[in-house]
């Protein structure tokens, strides 16, 4: 509703009005799993896919368990009844999101705004929803770490798929090269432009990737590049997958004797060892906890004020 405001009011500016941008954010899908009842109505007989894989909880591995621990489900049994009502409920609020965006389209073109307008359409993590016995984020495997990109503008470019892996952290230097500005060559940004990609050019296919939230006891480190994905951390054994031969993400390579991938687990370990201090960033990351532990502890006493900013509206008490 104020997006849809907020664009009338835009073209109702004429010709004073200056180049928009505009930050559209949907909190769905995502847990909990519950929708609407019209949208949970409209999958009603649809016969909803369950899992592909599913891991016995003692065959996870280490992250994976702590997971399951954090979110409360370890030695813990989810029928499938559940996890299809879940995944309807996901489906569902993948419909809501489609909805949203149609409505937003429409609106651009009520404004005839629709053909000078980049439209860029993405999500900051997926969810397992049942996959491999894990529900949620916080992993690196495909389900998890996987979001959609999409970005419009056929007035410059041409609709095609790019095949090569590209990570959110370069949609900043990617706005930046649309919009015809330059990155300052003294600012340290991490990613790099699409926008190659976008007029037919091809990209290093390669993401990389730290993940120090919840269910981690130190910083795991992902690099996927090409076909192969390795993850390391600490306190857990490394991972390799073939993405291209195991979609799956169930034989790890880590241990292979074959020539070949010795040699790509060689590469990744050195990689690893020559750009990150990983007991430098640990201590970082516990010095942060402690940092946030002790600012939590201050805020419960008395009124409590959250830390996030939070803008007042004119006229209402500071």
């Amino acid at each position: 509703m104020q997006t849809t405001q907020y664009l009338y009011d835009y073209v109702r500016k004429g010709e004073t009005r200056r180049p928009f941008f505009l930050t559209v954010s949907l909190t769905h899908p995502h847990d909990p799993y519950a929708t609407t009842q019209s949208l949970w109505e409209q999958y009603e007989n649809v016969d909803v896919p369950v899992p592909k894989i599913q891991i016995k909880q003692e065959d996870q591995d280490p992250h994976s368990k702590r997971i399951l621990k954090c979110i409360d489900l370890w030695e813990k049994t989810i029928p499938n009844e559940a996890i299809i009502r879940a995944r309807r409920a996901y489906f569902g609020n993948c419909t809501y999101v489609d909805k949203q965006i149609g409505k937003l389209l429409q609106t651009l073109k009520d404004c005839h705004l629709d053909k000078k307008t980049i439209i860029v359409f993405s999500g900051d993590h997926g969810d397992m929803i049942g996959e491999r016995g894990l529900w949620y984020k916080m992993s690196w495997y495909e389900n998890s770490a996987r979001v959609p990109l999409i970005i419009h503008y056929p007035q410059h470019f041409e609709a095609r798929r790019v095949k090569e892996s590209v990570s959110t952290m370069d949609l900043f230097p990617t706005f930046l090269e649309l919009a015809g500005s330059l990155l300052e060559p003294l600012l340290p940004v991490d990613g790099k432009s699409l926008y190659p990609a976008l007029v037919g050019h091809g990209l290093k296919d390669e993401v990389i990737g730290e993940y120090m939230g919840e269910g981690s006891i130190s910083p795991v480190i992902m690099i996927r590049r090409g076909r192969y994905k390795y993850t390391y951390s600490l306190v857990d054994s490394p991972q390799l997958f073939d993405l291209e031969s195991d979609p799956q993400e169930l034989e790890n390579l880590a241990d292979s004797s074959d020539p070949k991938i010795i040699n790509v687990f060689a590469g990744f370990s050195k990689e690893v060892s020559e750009k990150w201090n990983m007991h430098a960033l640990h201590e970082k990351v516990l010095q942060s906890q402690r940092q946030r532990r002790l600012c939590w502890i201050a805020l419960k006493k008395g009124r409590f004020q959250p830390w996030d900013f939070e803008p007042k509206e004119k006229g209402s008490e500071k």
